[in-house]
């Protein structure tokens, strides 16, 4: 918190400095006025720009500017108008201009004008001056504009930070699962893509709590837009198909969007209904729904490269979106529903060598096949009034899962004195149902401001899971001196051979919050009261299978519990909101009450805890292109029902836990803090920032892991103990737009420190990992585009252990190249190439990829054909190899053959 505090004072010290404030207006010699005229402030002699602002439609301008000149130029430009200098006193004035008319070269309004533009808080591109010649669809371009990038889930940031709404032409249709028309919208619907900084999209909180995260607004060509994009594809080894329809509609009053995908051709396409953006905190909760996954089996792993490769899947996905405005402008509804049905069979072999004080220097390797199928459909209706006025807001939702899964498992553990094969079978079937609803209004009270939220989720979760046969007696572990000990883990009955972990947990949760807001001059004062209450049922039953029938274990393996969490809290938010300081402070007190029964062993924990939370978050606005931000927290987080249950449950075929710690309940104090600096300047394509973070959680219970034969338990015991992490983050991006070319590099290192336990051994862990990332595109040549992004991660771990230290160096290298050759007309020939290498002391493996594209398009019809040769080479396997705080571990993973695909793709009009 020191940190935060020199860096806070460095902003209100430089908030501090003498301001300069100029006013105007811009006319014509007639006296109209010109709207979106730039009007500079400048250093005398080297035209190096101070600070700048757009003329809005009335042709006023307002700029507020720090400098220790005493003279400097202001400079107004307009279209169609001579460019006007002034030299004038650095103080307090109104300036007004009268444009004198002049020819203004189209050339230089693309170059100047319409490539990026800013005007207030939103930076505005034009997509066009982006795309190369086979973009598509919307999330094509994104990629490539400065500022911007895509992680792989489809999480659109700014600045390295999500964005918190996702809009088309000002309506937030999608509620923040906005994947399906980043990847449907077609590029030649679109107009411009906006930047919104600083959005508060609560319009009635807009000049009284800041923001620090951005928005995403995009504006199409038309105001009536019925669009949409479709694929039909067929391919073969085997048979492979590629169906896509996804038809838009947008007006002023409705929109809405269609899809049907399928596909066996590796595209996981119903992520697309991931929720990737959640808005304000005023606007109520709202969630991501996942299942609560007590139990798993065994899973093959997946290699670090494009999915496109290795997934082995067969999906279909359907979901409809629908936004209309009802009588009353003023309101909206909106209902989304989607359904997916999705199979996917994954292969992998690993091996673990393990250093010599776990385990002996066993070696242990599986070979994982496994068939996941999944169902899931989800419903959800909302009602929203937005407005300067008032704000209103609920969403309800339900969803239903109808998951199974299956590994068939083949293992060996190998020590100097003995190898042991097992193989089994394992099934697991989850299915979950959720209702969750969300309810936010703020309405004005004279001068005030009153909001109400509350949130109730219900989520009912049944997992089984069967193993058989049991692994745990079949095989062997290693006493002391490396020699084989039968181990069984049912002392009751070591004849049992199939395994059955029984888990049922039911959740209700209810937050309910009231506060006043009043606002004095540039400050808002918000007192706030909120009542949140969690109970948690669980039920779990291990059962064995062998001579005698079926065999229950007793209170050992057995849990019924019931856990309540209530948790009254008052706070006050301060928030301050001026030209170029913003600053919201959040002073919390929680009032902490949790009861735990476990009725078969009868232990009651009984907790009652306030703690005192406080948040601070500070941003500084100078020289119209910088923005500087710091924010601190302190925040206690306490152990739920899976952290005290005290009869083992079965979580994997070879993870026999328990959270036992003798009563104790977990309790975590983090303190975490960090610092940004970000540069973004449109007037030269060039953007900049830099973050820094610092984490310390203060823990009272230590995790123990005992090794035996492969086997793992966890347990936990009392022990303080902290987990600290620092880490950096560096990203510089440049257009050059007389090169039509985009170029960013970024670098991030992260520091972790931490202590556990290991067979009742203290091991003390040191994680330093750094990356490099680079990406670069260009359509220069007519005849030619060219997109390359590159990785470098590399790290360095260190355990400590019995008194010994092993230090494990590894690094990876990742290469995706993609050049577009343009010979013909309307023919283009793609060549991809991937590239992922690892090593590890002396071992170096290496997974390159290649792809062919040969495209033709029927201007006339506006419709692709497109041929495509994925994994030209016919590489079946993928190699990688890291480390563990055990040891090493090297994967193989299978991976997609050679396959060849023919796809016809179109717009809806």
């Amino acid at each position: 918190m020191k940190k935060i505090s020199i860096f806070f004072s460095l902003l209100i010290t430089l908030s501090s400095l003498a301001q300069t404030t100029i006013t105007g207006k811009v006319s014509d010699l007639q006296g109209n006025s010109l709207a979106n005229a730039s009007v500079t402030v400048e250093i005398p002699n080297n035209s190096v720009i101070i600070a700048y602002n757009i003329t809005d439609a009335k042709g006023y301008y307002k700029i507020v500017f720090n400098s220790s000149l005493q003279k400097i130029n202001l400079r107004v430009k307009a279209f169609n108008k001579k460019t006007q200098i002034k030299i004038v006193d650095n103080r307090d004035q109104t300036i007004n201009f009268n444009m004198v008319s002049d020819i203004t070269e189209i050339k230089e309004v693309v170059l100047k004008t319409k490539l990026i533009t800013r005007k207030g808080d939103t930076i505005s591109y034009d997509l066009k001056s982006f795309t190369h010649k086979n973009d598509r669809v919307l999330a094509d371009a994104l990629k490539k504009i400065p500022g911007i990038d895509v992680n792989k889930d489809g999480t659109i940031l700014y600045q390295g930070e999500p964005i918190n709404k996702f809009y088309i032409n000002g309506k937030d249709l999608m509620e923040g699962g906005y994947g399906l028309i980043n990847n449907s919208l077609p590029i030649q619907a679109i107009g411009k893509v906006e930047v919104m900084e600083n959005h508060q999209p609560v319009k009635i909180l807009q000049d009284k709590i800041p923001s620090d995260q951005a928005a995403i607004n995009i504006k199409l060509k038309k105001s009536i837009t019925m669009t949409g994009r479709g694929e039909l594809g067929l391919g073969a080894s085997p048979l492979l198909w590629n169906v896509k329809l996804s038809p838009m509609l947008f007006t002023d009053k409705v929109q809405w969007v269609l899809s049907y995908k399928t596909n066996n051709q590796a595209e996981s396409i119903e992520s697309e209904s991931n929720i990737l953006s959640f808005g304000s905190r005023h606007e109520g909760v709202r969630r991501q729904v996942s299942q609560k996954n007590w139990l798993n089996i065994d899973q093959a792993s997946s290699p670090n490269i494009s999915q496109k490769r290795y997934l082995l899947n067969s999906v279909h996905f359907l979901s409809g979106s629908l936004l209309t405005q009802l009588k009353n402008k003023d309101w909206e509804f909106k209902a989304h529903s989607n359904y997916t049905n999705n199979t996917i069979e994954q292969d992998s072999y690993n091996e673990t060598q393990y250093a010599q004080q776990f385990n002996h220097g066993a070696q242990i390797s599986h070979s994982i096949k496994n068939n996941f199928y999944t169902d899931k459909a989800k419903a959800e209706l909302i009602f929203t009034k937005n407005t300067k006025k008032t704000f209103f807001k609920n969403t309800t939702s339900l969803t239903q899962f109808w998951n199974s899964d299956r590994g068939f498992i083949d293992r060996s553990i190998t020590n100097y004195n003995s190898s042991i094969q097992t193989t089994a079978k394992e099934s697991l079937a989850s299915p979950t149902t959720s209702f969750q609803n969300s309810l936010s209004s703020i309405v004005p009270w004279g001068h005030k401001l009153i909001n109400i939220r509350s949130f109730i989720n219900h989520q009912n979760d049944e997992q089984t899971l069967r193993v058989d046969p049991i692994r745990f007696t079949d095989q062997q572990s290693f006493d002391s001196l490396g020699h084989p000990v039968y181990q069984s883990i049912f002392p009751y009955s070591p004849s049992a051979k199939i395994a059955e972990q029984y888990v049922k947990i039911k959740n209700f949760e209810t937050q309910n919050t009231a506060n006043l807001s009043f606002s004095e001059k540039k400050w808002t004062f918000t007192p706030e009261i909120s009542l949140s209450y969690i109970r948690d049922q669980l039920l779990t039953t291990l059962y064995g299978k062998g001579p005698k029938g079926i065999e229950t274990y007793g209170n050992q393996y057995n849990n019924t519990i019931t856990f309540n969490h209530t948790t009254p809290s008052l706070s006050t938010l301060i928030n301050y909101k001026g030209d170029q300081l913003n600053l919201y402070l959040n002073l919390g007190v929680r009032f902490n009450h949790i009861k735990t029964m476990d009725q078969p062993g009868n232990s009651i924990i009984n907790l009652q805890k306030s703690t005192f939370e406080p948040s601070l978050y500070a941003q500084y606005e100078f020289a119209s292109f910088w923005k500087a931000s710091i924010n601190g927290n302190i925040q206690y987080t306490f152990g739920n029902i899976g952290d005290v249950y005290t009869g083992f449950i079965l979580q994997t075929p070879s993870n026999l836990a328990t959270t036992s710690a003798n009563g104790v309940l977990a309790e975590n104090r983090v303190n975490h803090s960090n610092a940004r600096i970000a540069y973004r300047n449109p007037l030269n394509n060039l953007f900049f920032n830099l973050r820094a973070s610092i984490s310390k959680t203060q823990k009272n219970l230590m995790s123990n892991t005992s090794y035996n034969g492969g086997n793992i338990t966890l347990a936990y015991v009392v022990k303080d103990n902290d987990l600290n992490t620092n880490s950096q983050q560096m990203e510089v991006g440049k257009y050059f737009p007389k090169f039509k070319t985009n170029a960013s590099v970024s670098y991030s290192t992260r520091y972790q420190k931490s202590i556990s336990l290991n067979n009742d051994q203290i091991q003390r862990s040191r994680n330093h990992n750094q990356n490099w990332r680079f990406k670069f595109n260009t359509t220069y040549f007519n005849w030619m585009s060219l997109d390359y992004n590159f990785s470098y991660e590399w790290g360095k771990n260190i355990y400590t252990y019995k008194g010994s230290n092993d230090a494990i160096a590894s690094g990876n290298w990742s290469h995706q190249l993609s050049v577009i050759l343009y010979p013909v007309k309307n023919h283009s020939l793609a060549m991809d190439w991937e590239q992922t290498n690892f090593s590890q002391g002396n071992q170096y493996l290496h997974n390159p990829f290649y792809d062919l594209t040969y495209q033709y398009v029927w201007t006339k019809k506006k419709i692709d054909f497109e041929l495509k040769w994925l994994n030209i080479a016919n590489t079946k396997i993928y190699q990688q190899i890291g480390n563990t705080s055990v040891g090493t571990l090297y994967k193989r993973m299978y991976i997609r053959p050679t396959q060849v695909m023919f796809s016809l793709k179109f717009n809806f009009k």
